[in-house]
This record gives C-alpha cells, structure tokens and sequence, in this order.
C-alpha cells in the first residue's frame, strides 16, 4: 500500500533516551523490586537484612512516573522498611531518615522531570506541525500517477532536512521534483521551504518545464544574494507527465536522473544534466531541454537522494542500485521505496545523509494516445 510521508518515518529513530515514553521494563522496575523484597522477606526462615535495597525504589520510579506516583512508591518503602511482619532488619533513625530523604528527593527529581517533558513535549508537537506545513504527506495519486515517498532525514528527531520532494498537478500536466539541498538538518529547512514555495507556484504558472527549473535557480539565486550564505545551491531533478501519462519529460539540474523499471531491469533515463540551482544561469536555459520517455502499463520511475546513490558499506563500496531494484520491485513496486531503505540499511548499516526516495508509478488510460 501506499503510505505517506508520516508513516514511512524510521520507528527506530526516537528511542527512550531521546524523548519516547520509557519501555515497559523501565516502568515495572519499582513494583517488581518492592515485590521481590516482600517475597524474600517473607519465604525466608530467618530475618533477612535486605532494608537497603528499599532505598532504591523511589528513583527508579522517577524514571517512569510521575511526583504522586513516586511519592506513593517512597511511602511504600518506609512502610516495608518498619512493617515487623516482614522482619528486614532493624533500621536505626538515621536508615528511616536517608531512606525519607531519598524519597522526598526522588519526588522533587519527579515533578522536574515530568515538566520538563511536558514542554519537550508541546515543542516537539509544534516542530512536527511547521516541518509537516514544510512538506507535507505526498498523496496516493496525483492525477493519472500514483505515488510513494519515503524520508529518513539524518538529523535526529526532525522530518525535514535537506532534502525535498513533492508530486502537484496544474494547467500543464503533473510535475514532480525531488531535490538535495547543500547541507542538511534543520539549517537547511529555510531554503527546503523556499524551493518548495517556488515549485508550487509554478507548477501553475508556468508553461514549460525548463521555465520551472528557472525559476527554482532564480529563487536560490535571489536567496543567496541576500544572506551572507554565499555558496547556497541545490540539486534537483523535475518530471512532467502529459494528460494521459504516455510520456514524461526530464531535467536534471546537477543530480543523479530518474531510474526507469520496465520489464524486471532498470535503468537509468539518460538525460544531459543541467548545472545545480542556485547558480545564477537561469538567464541562459534552453528553450529545449531535457528528455522525453515514452512510458508503458507497468512502468515505474525511482528517484532518490545522495543518500541512496552514495550509500557505502565498511569497504567503501557504493549502494548497488540498479542491480538490487528489480529485486525489490518484483512484487508490489508501491512498497519499493521501503524495501529499498531497507536494503540500503543492511548495506551500509548507518546512513549519515538524508534519505529520501520518490516512487511513480504512471497509469494511463485505455485507448490512444492523447494529444498533449
């Protein structure tokens, strides 16, 4: 199935020590202690000198849970501790009063924690909203093309980086683009977000696609010129689809061209590239550029990122991508771009670069061709 921008984030990314909800085991560590003390305690012949071990029970709970629930926990220690019945010793005034001070303690860490991850909380929420008002999720179908995308951004805790894409139908067809900006993480979400803008407008506006890859190029140009960034550029490829998505049209402006699976092989679609945006040359773009394909049922296009084509494992050795897509694309190709995450994964184990992998998959209608 196709799944959206959302869903295809890497579970593994946030783990517990990064702001995600404590694991099970964490939050079972007081109560099993507390029930392992009793049942010692208990089952024991002789009285067993094991008092301390309480002492631990309330900063394990602030791990997990909240000031009541510590406070609970910590009274439950003191009780145990001077319960006769179940014979742990016999704690001095200075015991009772470390055990009180750790509780009272524990408590106090408590309510700071669980503040503190409540406004973690509220601006993680908040952050998620504007990277998703960024880039939103990518749609199933645009018009007669169905669609997938996948990012895996490569700084931690963000869902946008320095990568973008995004699939918009207008007056002229379906457009689509995937680009890499220069550097990544949460410094290149302004630029990310200026491109995208730029995208959408004309996929409106303008009439043919070179004229869009202008004004993507002019859009970085005028950037640059502004901030005191003066090496900004970006690399991009753009698509355009006719009515009847017989055929597509190619730029590349400085990134690796879109990869064409038709019957179990792929290959890449042989395109001259253009210079990156940014530079400044949109003055001087050809009338015609590019190319164009003509597509059949059961073609599918694959774009990705550096971190697909620059994938490397501990030898050095580069991510093999056109020998493993047939293999992955063999069953249903709308779950490719997983797959192929994947599989780049168990290549190089790590990737340190944004990963972001565009999936078409053109449908057209029965019946001729329709003029565009």
């Amino acid at each position: 199935m196709l799944s959206d921008l959302s869903a295809r984030r890497d579970p593994g990314r946030r783990g517990w020590l990064r702001g995600a909800p404590p694991p099970r085991w964490i939050r079972a560590l007081p109560v099993g202690l507390t029930a392992v003390v009793c049942a010692v305690a208990v089952l024991s012949p002789e009285p067993m000198d094991i008092g301390f071990v309480l002492g631990a029970i309330p900063p394990l709970a602030v791990l997990s849970y909240g000031p009541v629930a510590t406070a609970l926990m910590g009274a439950v220690a003191l009780v145990l501790l001077t319960a006769p019945v179940f014979r742990l010793g016999h704690p001095g005034d200075t015991d009772l009063e470390t055990v009180c001070f750790v509780a009272v303690l524990s408590v106090i860490l408590a309510f700071v924690r669980s503040r503190r991850d409540a406004q973690l909380d509220l601006e993680r929420t908040i952050a998620e909203a504007a990277q998703r008002a960024v880039m939103p999720s990518l749609p199933p179908r645009v018009g007669p093309v169905r669609c997938a995308g996948l990012y895996r951004a490569a700084q931690r805790g963000t869902l946008v980086g320095g990568d973008f894409f995004d699939v918009r139908a207008g007056p002229y067809g379906v457009r689509a683009v995937l680009g890499d900006v220069q550097g990544h993480g949460l410094a290149a979400v302004a630029t990310v977000a200026a491109l995208l803008g730029s995208f959408r407008e004309a996929v409106l506006d303008r009439s043919e696609l070179t004229a869009v890859a202008a004004a993507l190029d002019r859009r970085l140009a005028v950037d640059t010129s502004e901030e005191r960034q003066a090496e900004l550029f970006a690399t991009a490829a753009l698509l355009e689809f006719t009515a009847d998505a017989r055929s597509v049209h190619v730029i590349t402006c400085g990134h690796p061209p879109p990869v064409l699976l038709r019957d179990g092989r792929a290959t890449e679609i042989g395109v001259e590239p253009w210079t990156p945006l940014g530079l400044g040359l949109s003055g001087g773009v050809p009338r015609k550029a590019g190319r164009r394909v003509a597509l059949r049922p059961g073609d599918v296009l694959f774009l990705a990122s550096d971190g697909v084509f620059e994938a490397r494992d501990a030898d050095g050795a580069f991510y093999p991508v056109l020998q493993r897509l047939p293999r992955l694309a063999d069953e249903d190709p709308s779950d490719v771009a997983d797959r192929v995450l994947a599989d780049v994964l168990a290549h190089c184990g790590t990737v340190r670069d944004d990963v972001t992998i565009l999936v078409l998959i053109p449908c057209p209608p029965d019946g001729p061709p329709t003029a565009r």
